[in-house]
Formats: C-alpha cells, structure tokens, sequence
C-alpha cells in the first residue's frame, strides 16, 4: 500500500468516526452532561461490555507504544488525549500518521 493511500485512509477512518462520534454521542451528553454516567453506560450489558474493555485495553496498549517511542515520535501525548475524546479510532490514527512522518525524518 502507498504511503499517500494509507494516510489518506487514517485520516478518512478518523473523520468517520469523529462524525460518528458527534452523531451518537453528543446529543445525549447534551441532555446529561455526566461524563462518569455516560463512560458507564458502555458496560449495561455482556456485548458491550466487552466492546467497552476492548476500547479500553487498545487506549492502554496506544500508551504503552507512546511511551516507548517517545524518544523518537515527539508529541505523542496528543494522540493520547485524542484516543480519551473522540476516541481511540482517532488517537490511534493520529499517532500512526504523526510516527510515519517523524519517524522518515528521523531516520534520514
């Protein structure tokens, strides 16, 4: 796959979900603005549950790979906070496209 193509999938996965996001999530927040209700309601039930632990363990295994890159990938915290609001569809693709380009000028 080519560099350009695989950025320009990161990025359009990203805005999918953003709006996504926006659609699903924000207009209930609206409505009850607790952060703490709303992070629990992803654990009503077995199915997501599941999908909620999963979300959780992939932001965990995002910071494990910051932390260990961040010598060479400068900034990656910001994907963190990316991968915490929207989510981690977007701090996940945002620190794959920030590693691509910092890690080519590394190298050279």
């Amino acid at each position: 796959m080519r560099k350009k193509l695989f950025n320009l999938g990161l990025i359009l996965t990203a805005l999918t979900f953003i709006v996504l996001f926006c659609l699903i999530v924000v207009p209930p927040l609206i409505q009850n603005p607790d952060i703490v209700d709303a992070f629990s309601a992803g654990f009503v039930n077995p199915y997501a549950s599941g999908y909620s632990t999963d979300v959780v363990c992939c932001w965990v295994i995002l910071l494990i790979w910051v932390l260990y890159e961040s010598p060479r990938v400068k900034h990656g915290w910001i994907c963190l906070v990316l991968g915490l609001v929207p989510g981690v569809a977007v701090g996940f693709a945002g620190y794959l496209l920030l590693r691509t380009k910092q890690l080519k000028q590394y190298e050279a």
